[in-house]
């Protein structure tokens, strides 16, 4: 699998950790249920998301892993000694840690929301 493809479907899963499983949370949170009500009748699949919670955020738990294990790998691996391409990696790889990051810290905000601040309310 190829870094930036694993790098966006890591991006897409903790993305859909997050409007699965946080969503319902953080507007419970900032009392705005009556707004989350609304926001369910216009898209009732959210439910059926929210039944999977558990499958989701392991499914995204599971990319990320794989994600950051073949950037990690990837960063190691020498850049061509042409100026424009040793550019060009340089960049990508910049790039793609940005992108693993983004979707970690997602993963984390989601995670954090779905499973720990129910234990604290």
């Amino acid at each position: 699998m190829e870094d930036k493809t694993s790098n966006y479907f890591s991006l897409f899963a903790s993305t859909s950790t997050l409007i699965c499983c946080a969503l319902p949370a953080v507007f419970v949170t900032l009392g705005a249920g009556a707004t989350f009500a609304s926001l369910v009748s216009a898209a009732p699949f959210l439910v059926t998301l929210s039944q999977y919670k558990i499958s989701i955020s392991l499914f995204a738990l599971v990319m990320i892993v794989v994600a950051g294990i073949i950037n990690y790998r990837t960063a190691r691996l020498p850049c061509p000694l042409d100026p424009e391409l040793g550019k060009t990696c340089m960049q990508t790889r910049r790039r793609s840690q940005r992108l693993y990051f983004i979707s970690t810290g997602i993963f984390v905000f989601a995670s954090f929301f779905t499973y720990v601040v129910p234990l604290i309310i």
